[in-house]
């Protein structure tokens, strides 16, 4: 009896021993599972929308509604452009836009007359608040009437967590959650100017004769490693350093929404590490 006992415990000590020196190799396990279910990811926010199953990939606080910076200038285009107002037209940049624009920074001195098209390629492009918010003045009815159509496209597009104040983004009162913003890039790819203007590496504008010479403030769009096929970056306190993108990923089109990055180079680091998170995966499932 005492022997069966003894036998009995040492069967359990074997198995304890056993679980204890497994355990590493299921933590590793485990740690692999997760990685693969999400991107390492700094942004506090982010969205990864595969278009072709229109499934999620990944996410996080994606509909959270929190300020979205220069992203709204997405909105500004589509709505300036559904208008349907002459694209060479020359609008001049008034008092009012830099009042309009005050804590941001522009290159369009008041008095400079630029087109119509020429002032949206560079709101598109690098971010230019004074040209984003003269296409908004200028839009039938005013700035006014430009914001409400702002918000009327939102809701048709089923943003309902997205609420525009202004058409630069200079205000925290703009705001969307990742989730909605997906919905926003997908109607801005679907225009072939705002896939043009937005991923176009440099433009050039004469204002007075002189040449101004603008640049993307997405360093991705001159990258030949990646397909962008339309982009926005943001920047405010408020908002962090944003991105939205859609590109080609691994013989898709992904969505990828990007908010509230804290460094200058965190959201094009997360982008790079979103694409090798998905082709990775892929190389996982094929073996």
């Amino acid at each position: 009896m005492k022997a069966s006992r003894k036998a009995g415990s040492t069967a359990v000590a074997l198995c304890l021993l056993a679980s204890i020196a497994a355990m590493p190799a299921m933590a590793a396990a485990s740690n692999t599972s997760k990685s693969r279910a999400n991107p390492d990811v700094r942004s506090h926010a982010f969205y990864v929308l595969d278009e072709s199953s229109s499934s999620v990939l990944a996410a996080r606080n994606e509909r959270v509604p929190v300020p979205i910076a220069s992203i709204t200038k997405l909105m500004t285009a589509l709505v300036v452009l559904e208008a349907g107002q002459p694209m060479d037209e020359k609008l001049t940049i008034t008092q009012a836009d830099v009042r309009g624009t005050a804590g941001g920074t522009s290159r369009l001195a008041p008095g400079a007359r630029l087109s119509r098209k020429d002032l949206l390629h560079l709101a598109l492009m690098s971010s230019e608040n004074r040209a984003a918010h003269a296409l908004c003045r200028n839009y039938s009815g005013g700035l006014q009437a430009c914001v409400k159509a702002m918000n009327g496209k939102a809701k048709s597009l089923g943003m309902k967590s997205a609420r525009f104040v202004e058409p630069t983004g200079l205000s925290s009162s703009n705001v969307a959650s990742p989730e909605d913003l997906a919905k926003l890039v997908l109607a801005a790819a679907d225009n072939k100017t705002i896939r043009e203007y937005s991923t176009d590496p440099d433009h050039t504008v004469y204002v007075n004769r002189q040449p101004l010479e603008f640049r993307n403030t997405n360093v991705l769009v001159k990258n030949p490693s990646w397909d962008v096929t339309v982009q926005k970056t943001g920047y405010i306190s408020e908002a962090g350093r944003c991105l939205v993108m859609q590109a080609v990923i691994d013989r898709r089109n992904v969505v990828i929404v990007l908010l509230n990055s804290w460094g200058k180079l965190t959201r094009i680091g997360d982008a790079n590490r979103i694409r090798n998170w998905m082709e990775s995966q892929r190389v996982a499932k094929a073996g």
